[in-house]
C-alpha cells in the first residue's frame, strides 16, 4: 500500500502590522497521513480534505484516485495558529508525492493560499521560517482571483527568539474576525502601519531582534478585533512590562503571541495573569525553519 505522512508546522501570522502578508512557522505540528485505497474501502472525507484533493487533481492534471486520510492534530483549531492551512498543505503535498510530484513547492503554496483565501499562514506552513507575501498577490487572493501567483520571500529565524503563546479556550472563526474590519482607515494610520511592518521585516531579516521592540502596533485589524478578544490590550501591556519585545493577536485570534529573547517563563505567567478569569494555557516554542516535510514515504 502506498502511504505517505507529512508533518506541517503551525504559524503565527500578521505579527501586528503585517496584515495578510507576514507570518512565522512555529514548532507545533499537525501530521497528515494519506494512503491509496480501493473504492470498496473509500471513506467520506471532511470538506477541507475534499476541496484540497479536488483542487490538486485539477491543477496537476492527474487522474483522481481513492485514498484514506488520517490527521493527528497538536495545533488548536480556530485559535489563529494556522490549523486549516496545515491540513490543506499536508493533503496537497501528500497527494503530489503519491502522484509523482507534478507540482513544485511554490505551486503547492499557491494552491493552499487560494483555498485559504489569504496567504499568510500558507507561506510559513509550506516554507518554514519568517515569510513575506507580496501585497498585490495578497489582495488578489483575498478577492478570490484564481489566476494569481503570490510571490514569497522566506528568511530563517534564530533559535534565540522565543514565541510565548497564550491560547484561550475561545474559538474564533476567521470569517467572523474579518467581518468586524472596516473598509477604510485614515492615511496617517496606514502610513504608521507601513512603517511598523517595514521595521519588523528588517529586524527579522537582519536578525537584529532587539529592534522588534515597539513595532507591533497596528491599525488595520487589532483595534477592531478587541471586541472579540477584550483582554488583548491587557496581555500586550503585561508582556511589555515583563520585558518582552512585544505581543500581538496571532492571526484572527484568539491566541496572543509574545516574542522575547529572555524571561520567557516570566512573560508567560504575566500573560496568563493579565487574561484574568479567561481559561487559557501557555505554550512556549521556537520558530520552525523547515516547513512542511515528509516524515514517512513509500520511497
Amino acid at each position: 500500500m502506498e502511504q505517505i505522512t507529512i508533518r506541517v508546522p503551525a504559524s503565527t501570522s500578521n505579527l501586528g502590522p503585517g496584515f495578510d502578508c507576514l507570518g512565522v512557522a512555529l514548532r507545533i505540528y499537525n501530521t497528515i497521513t494519506i494512503a491509496r485505497s480501493s473504492a470498496s474501502r473509500q471513506r467520506f472525507h471532511p470538506p477541507i480534505v475534499c476541496e484540497a484533493a479536488d483542487r490538486f487533481f485539477k491543477k496537476a492534471r492527474r487522474a483522481a484516485f481513492f485514498f484514506s486520510c488520517s490527521i493527528v492534530e497538536q495545533i488548536p483549531r480556530s485559535r489563529g495558529l494556522g490549523s486549516s492551512a496545515t491540513i490543506r498543505v499536508g493533503i496537497l503535498l501528500a497527494l503530489n508525492r503519491l502522484s509523482g510530484n507534478p507540482l513544485d513547492q511554490l505551486k503547492i503554496f499557491q494552491l493552499c493560499a487560494q483555498l485559504e483565501g489569504h496567504p499568510d499562514n500558507a507561506a510559513p506552513a509550506t516554507f518554514g521560517g519568517f515569510t513575506l507575501v507580496q501585497s498585490r498577490a495578497t489582495v488578489s487572493v483575498a478577492q478570490g482571483k484564481r489566476d494569481t501567483h503570490p510571490g514569497i520571500q522566506r528568511f530563517a529565524v534564530s533559535p534565540r527568539l522565543h514565541f510565548v503563546l497564550l491560547v484561550p479556550k475561545l474559538e474564533i472563526q476567521t470569517s467572523k474576525a474579518r467581518n468586524v474590519l472596516p473598509s477604510e482607515i485614515s492615511h496617517v494610520e496606514a502610513v504608521e502601519n507601513c512603517a511598523n511592518a517595514c521595521a519588523l521585516t528588517a529586524a527579522f531579516v537582519s536578525q537584529d531582534y532587539k529592534k522588534l521592540r515597539g513595532v507591533f502596533a497596528d491599525h488595520l485589524h487589532q483595534p477592531f478585533r478587541v471586541k472579540l478578544v477584550p483582554f488583548l490590550p491587557r496581555v500586550v501591556a503585561a508582556v511589555e512590562k515583563a520585558g518582552g519585545l512585544g505581543a500581538f493577536l496571532s492571526g484572527s485570534g484568539s491566541t496572543i503571541c509574545a516574542i522575547t529573547l529572555q524571561d520567557r517563563d516570566r512573560i508567560g505567567a504575566a500573560m496568563k495573569r493579565a487574561a484574568g478569569s479567561i481559561s487559557s494555557r501557555v505554550i512556549i516554542t521556537h520558530a520552525d525553519n523547515r516547513g512542511a516535510c515528509v516524515i514517512r514515504s513509500p520511497d
